[in-house]
């Protein structure tokens, strides 16, 4: 899934607002009941929809049901003046009657059209795993096996103990030590000194 920079910068302000909202100072869950103080007060918040959609977006939150997610995942590629028409998306995204009735405040609006798509979209990466980060444990993992592997043998070619309970035989540990000597013999190729 690709997330356009306008809403990989709004993802993590819309992140940072609903979890503001969800404990008191004594580690209390509130969010419940601050959601239902936001929503009172939308009429204020709509004249920050587009200089801030985060903070108002959030009266929305827990508002959508995704019925088509691969809509959800296209729009997410789009940049902020490249967004559909809230109409359009009326098959993809359903709203429960309390959501419904914000809607058509929000809707009154001349930039309300805009701001539904993109409290949608916001409400709908907040449930979704971040792939940035799912790709940096990914990474972490591959590196994470590589250490492991070039650690596995002792300096006279024995597979050590430590290889042998994390699942790795001889065999691997030899094919781990042919690739560091072709990397090896690659880099001295482009005139880097071999490491020693």
């Amino acid at each position: 899934m690709s997330i356009s920079p306008f809403f990989q910068q709004l993802r993590s302000a819309y992140q940072a607002e609903v979890n503001d909202m969800a404990f008191d100072s004594d580690g209390q869950d509130v969010l419940q009941r601050r959601l239902k103080e936001r929503r009172k007060e939308l009429d204020f918040l709509l004249q920050m929809m587009q200089l801030s959609p985060e903070m108002v977006a959030v009266v929305f939150h827990q508002g959508f049901e995704f019925k088509q997610p691969t809509v959800l995942d296209g729009l997410l590629a789009l940049e902020s003046d490249q967004l559909p028409r809230w109409a359009s998306l009326k098959d993809a995204i359903h709203l429960p009657k309390w959501s419904q009735e914000l809607s058509k405040v929000v809707l009154k609006e001349p930039a309300g059209d805009w701001f539904l798509t993109v409290a949608a979209a916001l409400e709908y990466m907040y449930n979704k795993p971040d792939g940035r980060q799912q790709e940096a444990d990914d990474d972490q993992d591959g590196e994470e096996d590589v250490d492991n592997a070039h650690n596995a043998q002792n300096a006279d070619g024995a597979v050590s103990d430590d290889a042998q309970r994390n699942g790795l035989d001889s065999d691997d540990a030899q094919d781990v030590k042919v690739r560091e000597e072709a990397g090896a013999d690659w880099l001295a190729e482009q005139g880097f000194d071999r490491k020693e």
